[in-house]
């Protein structure tokens, strides 16, 4: 575990990997320590947020070292159901990645029991974990320029969908009409730490 100051009102915290990044949310979203007003999750680092009034950096550094971690990420009660048409440009590579057909990529995103594990890259893009391990694939070795928004796609170990038309590298399997983002809703992102989500075939 490794503590940086992160700007005038944050603490990043370092951590090995994403289950102790999701095991201290976890522990420090139920009893945040005194000055700490958010918590933002990444792979490997988790983000303090503090209030400058009355936050005393080295205290929180403390708590945060005798917080007990829990296991898993909080979930936060919510289901969110993602219907997709599967007809994503990088469908069949994903196929040919996976030794699957294109069928059986489809059923098995379906099927698993996706998680927001973190938000990052772009407002309201969640990195979604909880996928079969048949469904892990690499980036595209060559980005693309513009993918539009809706896009439902593959990278590594995640899935994910972009919120709006922008620069990505992910395999993208399918798309939808689910608007992710909206800043004039409350809130903003559909996909947020802990929503448990559900995709739907369509089309």
């Amino acid at each position: 575990m490794r503590f940086l100051p992160c700007a005038d009102s944050g603490l990043l915290v370092e951590l090995a990997d994403l289950q102790e990044v999701h095991a201290l949310y976890a522990a420090l979203a139920d009893a945040p320590p005194k000055g700490v007003v958010d918590l933002v999750p990444a792979a490997r680092t988790l983000l303090l947020q503090l209030d400058p009034q009355c936050a005393d950096l080295r205290a929180v550094e403390e708590a945060v070292r005798a917080a007990e971690p829990r296991e898993g990420l909080r979930d936060g009660g919510e289901e969110l159901e993602v219907p997709v048409v599967y007809d994503g440009a990088d469908l069949a590579e994903v196929a040919r990645l996976t030794g699957l057909t294109e069928r059986e990529v489809v059923d098995k995103h379906v099927g698993a029991p996706w998680k927001v594990a973190f938000g990052g890259f772009a407002p309201g893009f969640g990195y979604l974990t909880g996928g079969p391990q048949d469904l892990v694939v690499p980036r595209r070795t060559e980005s693309r320029t513009a993918v539009p928004a809706g896009s439902v796609g593959l990278a590594g170990a995640f899935s994910g969908i972009y919120p709006r038309e922008s620069p990505g590298g992910w395999q993208l399997i399918g798309r939808t009409d689910l608007q992710i983002w909206n800043i004039d809703r409350d809130p903003p992102a559909l996909l947020r730490p802990g929503v448990r989500v559900r995709f739907r075939e369509i089309g």
